[in-house]
């Protein structure tokens, strides 16, 4: 099928449409068009950490890697908890003019787990969920009246499970994060908060996962491509680029995490992108290895499951524009290729340049992305970015 796009929106699909006058064409031929991919869990660094990144290289790696649109996550400094907050990000984003950034504010006042934020000022300014993520709110209190506020804005409500107490224990104890998710599971259902799970790891979180949904309990979970790759044993060679949190687990857990993907229980990829300008700073880039590494992870995934995972769950989860090429849709696409390509970190667009897959063969990789109907990327460059 041919797709024609004019002002930013998909206006025809067929097959064997003919190129009008002045109308740019791309040659998608050996490749597949996908409506634009989301990464729904990246962190941008802005406001307060612009040697690790910015809104607007962390925008250049987003629509490198092929996402045509991000959730920034709100562990900034300051951290996104008022709307004046929530609106400087999408300015910042605007100007940038790349990937669209959907802002995700904090649930409690500067992430502390203690005073909610004003829920309603914060979805007005475009924040279209709420978060912590990078620290577990301990109290459950605290987690079941945030969300209940939270709830009423009609945004997604997403939680970083680790149990600090157990965590501090022994950090690889699968324990920190099966009990944290066993808790909100427990909240979600008593609320009937529509519930998003960060970057689940563990074989007994996933079994939580899997029966509450069978419950009927309104939860959904994403995978990173680091746990979907890498095994605990594969980080002793790894060094500082296996550091992360949650850490890298067990091949028991590895497998489980692929099966999940298979039968449902997650139901999206997000990178969990966290540059750095060290390497010893927990977290690494992931925006431009993504795609390839789901499909490294996962060679036999049908390609349309491969394309919800991407772009139309995380969709449906933030509640934001995506995920269709119908007629009428923004013309946001995403056009990929089966091609081998190896990593080199020092070309990446993000200022984080640690990775665990450095040097390694990925076997997928976006060729072109489309955003609002502007080719941002095409041939692996982005638009106009010698000149910033």
């Amino acid at each position: 099928m041919d797709i024609r796009i004019r002002d930013g929106i998909v206006c025809e699909v067929g097959e064997l449409l003919r190129p009008e006058d002045s109308e740019d064409v791309i040659d998608a031929r050996n490749a597949y068009v996908a409506p634009g991919f989301i990464d729904m869990h990246v962190h941008l660094r802005e406001p307060g950490n612009p040697e690790k990144e910015t809104i607007a290289t962390g925008c250049a790696a987003a629509v490198a890697g092929g996402f045509t649109a991000v959730g920034a996550m709100p562990n900034t400094h300051p951290a996104l908890d008022t709307p004046e907050m929530v609106r400087w990000v999408i300015e910042a984003a605007a100007a940038a003019g790349l990937a669209r950034v959907y802002p995700i504010a904090a649930i409690t006042h500067g992430r502390q787990g203690k005073e909610p934020v004003d829920y309603a000022g914060l979805a007005g300014a475009g924040a279209v969920a709420f978060s912590d993520d990078g620290s577990t709110i301990e109290s459950a209190i605290v987690q079941t009246s945030a969300a209940l506020r939270a709830g009423k804005s009609g945004r997604a409500f997403i939680t970083h499970c680790e149990n600090a107490a157990i965590k501090q224990r022994d950090e690889f104890d699968p324990a920190a994060e099966a009990s944290a998710v066993v808790r909100d599971i427990a909240i979600a259902r008593a609320t009937s908060v529509p519930w998003h799970i960060a970057h689940v790891s563990t074989h007994a979180a996933l079994e939580a996962i899997a029966s509450a949904k069978h419950a009927r309990v309104a939860c959904t979970a994403e995978a990173t491509p680091h746990h979907l790759v890498f095994t605990r044993m594969d980080a002793e060679g790894l060094g500082a680029a296996a550091k992360v949190h949650p850490p890298l687990r067990s091949a028991d857990d590895v497998a489980a995490l692929r099966k999940a993907v298979r039968n449902g229980t997650i139901d999206a990829f997000a990178s969990d992108h966290a540059p750095h300008a060290d390497t010893t700073s927990p977290g690494f880039s992931g925006l431009e290895i993504a795609i390839g590494a789901y499909a490294l992870a996962l060679p036999d995934l049908p390609l349309r499951r491969y394309v919800e995972m991407l772009s139309c769950n995380p969709a449906r989860i933030l509640g934001v524009p995506g995920g269709t090429l119908v007629v009428g849709s923004p013309a946001d696409v995403t056009i990929f290729a089966d091609r081998d390509w190896v990593v080199d970190p020092k070309e990446f667009y993000s200022k984080g340049k640690c990775t665990p897959f450095a040097g390694m063969t990925l076997p997928r990789r976006a060729i072109a992305t489309i955003v609002a109907g502007s080719a941002v990327m095409q041939n692996y460059r982005v638009a106009a970015w010698s000149t910033r």
